[in-house]
């Protein structure tokens, strides 16, 4: 009851939005990125697209918001701002004459009604899997809100491959729907990882969509393909840090899913010699959200992983210690045994330890790598912060690990 009470506030405040920046998505094509994982990369992959093709084009990720060549902040563990700053955002590049404006968007937001009064050119749903159910309480509510995007949109498009697919299809009438998949029948269907090997196949599925989104603009298939030729993940987002003896890996992934795709993508890539190198995962959850989760992130983590170290993620108010048990759970599912941090050796497997403070876990970590190893550091990607109590304190986890293997 109290967050529909919150909700009728956010909406009064999109509409007072809009009115004081004149209802600006109405004057360029807004293209909607939703889903539980893979939605900044797939942001930033379509606006790389539209920007290579010749197109003026301004976006909001997790990471940063661009207006032509301004970068705008958009807060501490934010992936869409308050409706004052999209639409100021629109705004601007409207008045920048852009013709197009990327927005990636949480379930939050389209729950609470912050995104009232944008129509979009086009939205895509990457997947959507077990996440934030500490607010939408199940996970057929939490699908029911990601769907809300397909009605403020002209054309729609959906991963067939998802587990979603059909749960989706099931709550939408006339609305105009274009898929993309790697398996089935579909409207699109372009393997990236055949044409550049570099792509994981996890982002595979983050290229055809986006490559998807931009054919349903009116681009070409060549010039999409050509496009990607030079484009980068985003910051935090399978980010080798350090490649030497041994590998050091950040990434954002900080659902069962992510953590799944991204564990079972390294050891695809780099441990083709199974006799050989260890996976060393350290990872947390963070407190005060989604606490049923955990058990299958410790799940996930225990499928790909041969050592796992569990420390702190933005704990809040939650017990550290408690959140590292809750993940734990799964890991001892997947057969993983508890070991004192001063006693977990470099050859050990199936072992897992608890070590709170972020930097001492990646310390220790690094001082079980031998040659062949792969470190992944997971949850935090490209956040400057990291919030313990009340307070955020700066903490980076690319910036510690090149801090400590002296990398400028």
């Amino acid at each position: 009851m109290f967050q529909k009470l919150k909700n009728i506030f956010h909406l009064f405040q999109a509409v007072a939005a809009n009115i004081w920046y004149g209802f600006p998505s109405r004057s360029i094509k807004v293209i909607g990125v939703t889903g539980t994982d893979g939605k900044t990369t797939s942001t930033h992959l379509i606006y790389h697209i539209l920007k290579n093709c010749g197109k003026r084009v301004s976006m909001i990720s997790t990471i940063y918001a661009q207006v032509g060549t301004k970068i705008f902040d958009t807060g501490f563990h934010t992936t869409t701002p308050n409706s004052f700053q999209i639409q100021k955002l629109l705004r601007l590049a409207v008045d920048n004459k852009d013709d197009y404006f990327v927005l990636e968007t949480t379930s939050h937001r389209l729950d609470q009604n912050s995104l009232w009064g944008v129509f979009f050119e086009v939205s895509l749903i990457t997947n959507i899997t077990h996440e934030h159910l500490d607010y939408h309480k199940t996970y057929e509510k939490y699908l029911e809100t990601k769907v809300k995007i397909i009605n403020l949109s002209k054309i729609s498009l959906l991963n067939r491959d998802d587990e979603s697919y059909p749960l989706i299809l099931k709550r939408i009438k006339k609305q105009i729907i274009k898929t993309y998949s790697l398996k089935e029948k579909s409207d699109f269907s372009v393997d990236y990882k055949q044409i550049y090997s570099y792509i994981t196949k996890y982002n595979s599925y983050n290229y055809l969509g986006a490559h998807s989104v931009c054919e349903i603009l009116g681009l070409s298939k060549d010039k999409i393909i050509r496009s990607l030729i030079d484009f980068k993940l985003p910051k935090g987002r399978l980010e080798v840090v350090y490649d030497g003896e041994y590998k050091i890996i950040v990434d954002f992934a900080h659902t069962p899913n992510a953590i799944s795709e991204v564990l079972k993508s390294v050891r695809n890539k780099y441990f083709i010699d199974k006799q050989r190198g260890k996976l060393i995962h350290i990872f947390g959850s963070a407190g005060l959200r989604d606490s049923s989760k955990r058990y299958f992130m410790g799940c996930a983590s225990g499928t790909y992983s041969d050592i796992v170290i569990l420390t702190e993620e933005d704990y809040r108010n939650e017990n550290p210690y408690k959140i590292c048990e809750q993940i734990a759970d799964g890991l001892q599912e997947k057969s993983f045994t508890i070991k004192e941090s001063n006693l977990i050796e470099q050859n050990d497997k199936k072992k897992y330890t608890i070590m709170i403070k972020r930097n001492e876990a990646i310390t220790k970590a690094i001082s079980l790598a031998l040659p062949g190893d792969v470190l992944v550091i997971t949850g935090k990607g490209h956040e400057m912060s990291i919030c313990r109590g009340k307070r955020e304190f700066p903490w980076n986890d690319i910036d510690y690990v090149k801090k400590i293997k002296f990398i400028s």
